[in-house]
C-alpha cells in the first residue's frame, strides 16, 4: 500500500462523495462536482483552504486532533472511519505498527477445534487466514486446497470466488472496507504493499471498489455461500479481537438454529470431520518466508 499520501486519498474520496446537503450547505447553480469543493470543507472545519489543500496534496500529514475532529464531523465520519482519520494523520497512536502477529496461541487452537458445531477462523488484519477449526477449514476448502489464505486476494483474483459467494458485489466491498479498517496503521507494512499492488495491478474491480476509501471492520453480518459440498447456506459472523495478539481476530460463523442452513452444516460437519484436529502447520506460516 502506498502510505505517502493515504491521508490525502481518504480525504479526497470522503469529499467527493459528500453532498452539499449532508451537510447543511445552501448551494445553487450548476456544480463540476457531485460532492464538496476544497473551500467547503475548508470553511466548514475552520481552517484555510490552502491548508486544507495541503492535507490532500500530501504536503501537510499531521494535522493536530482538534482538525481531525473538525474535518470527521464535516464529512459527516461515523465512530470507524473518525477513528480511520486519526489513524492515518496519526494522533491517535504512539508508534507506527507493522502487525507482524502470525502466531497463533495453541491454547486458541485448542479451544476453536473444541466447537464441532461452529466454524472458526484466525485471521490477521490483512485478512490472512491464519488458523482455522475443523468446519472452518471445511467451510473455506475451495480457498485453502488452492493454497490462497487471503481472503481478498481470493475474492478478487479467484473465479470460484464469484460462485462462492452469490452476492459477490456486497463481499468484495465488505472486505475491502474490513482491510481499510484494520490496516490503517500499518504503515510500510511490505505484505500489505505487495497484496494492495498485485490486486491493483489484476483486478479493475479492486481498483474501482478500493479508490472508495470505505471503512468498516469485521463485527457482526450475515454472509451466504454457495459450498460445492453442501450446496447454499447463509451463516452470520461475529468477530472478536484477540487480547493477547492484538493483531489478530476470531472470527466465528453461526446458522439460524432450525433452518436449512443449520442442516447444511451439520451436513458440512460430517465431512470436516475427516479432517485433522489442529493443521500440521498453522495455515498462515508460510507467510512469514516473504
Amino acid at each position: 500500500m502506498d502510505h505517502d499520501n493515504s491521508l490525502g486519498e481518504f480525504l479526497r474520496a470522503r469529499r467527493e462523495t459528500t453532498s452539499p446537503d449532508q451537510v447543511g450547505l445552501v448551494w445553487s447553480g450548476r456544480r463540476r462536482t457531485p460532492g464538496l469543493r476544497r473551500e467547503e470543507v475548508a470553511q466548514s472545519s475552520g481552517v484555510s483552504t490552502d491548508y486544507y489543500a495541503r492535507l490532500e496534496q500530501g504536503r501537510e500529514k499531521h494535522p493536530s486532533a482538534q482538525v481531525v475532529h473538525a474535518l470527521a464531523r464535516t464529512l459527516g465520519l461515523n465512530p470507524e472511519e473518525t477513528a480511520h482519520l486519526h489513524q492515518l494523520a496519526r494522533t491517535a497512536r504512539g508508534r507506527v505498527r507493522r502487525g507482524d502477529g502470525l502466531s497463533v496461541s495453541p491454547s486458541l487452537l485448542r479451544l476453536m477445534d473444541g466447537w464441532l458445531h461452529t466454524p472458526a477462523l484466525i485471521l490477521d488484519r490483512r485478512l490472512d487466514v491464519l488458523a482455522g477449526n475443523r468446519l472452518g477449514r471445511a467451510l473455506f476448502a475451495g480457498m485453502l486446497e488452492q493454497g490462497e489464505t487471503n481472503l481478498v486476494r481470493f475474492t478478487f483474483l479467484n473465479p470460484d470466488a464469484r460462485d462462492f459467494y452469490p452476492d459477490w458485489e456486497g463481499v468484495a466491498r465488505s472486505g475491502l472496507a474490513a482491510l481499510r479498517a484494520g490496516s490503517g496503521d500499518l504503515v510500510n507494512d511490505r505484505r500489505l504493499t505487495e497484496l494492495v499492488g498485485e490486486l491493483s495491478l489484476r483486478s479493475p474491480e479492486f481498483r474501482r471498489l478500493w479508490s472508495r476509501h470505505d471503512v468498516r471492520g469485521k463485527a457482526h453480518e450475515a454472509k451466504s455461500f454457495n459450498h460445492r459440498q453442501v450446496g447454499e447456506l447463509t451463516l452470520t459472523y461475529d468477530s472478536f479481537t484477540v487480547d493477547s495478539a492484538t493483531d489478530q481476530q476470531l472470527i466465528v460463523y453461526q446458522a439460524e438454529p432450525g433452518s436449512a442452513s443449520q442442516q447444511a452444516l451439520a451436513l458440512l460437519g460430517t465431512v470436516a470431520a475427516d479432517l485433522p484436529a489442529l493443521p500440521p502447520v498453522p495455515l498462515g506460516d508460510h507467510l512469514q518466508e516473504h
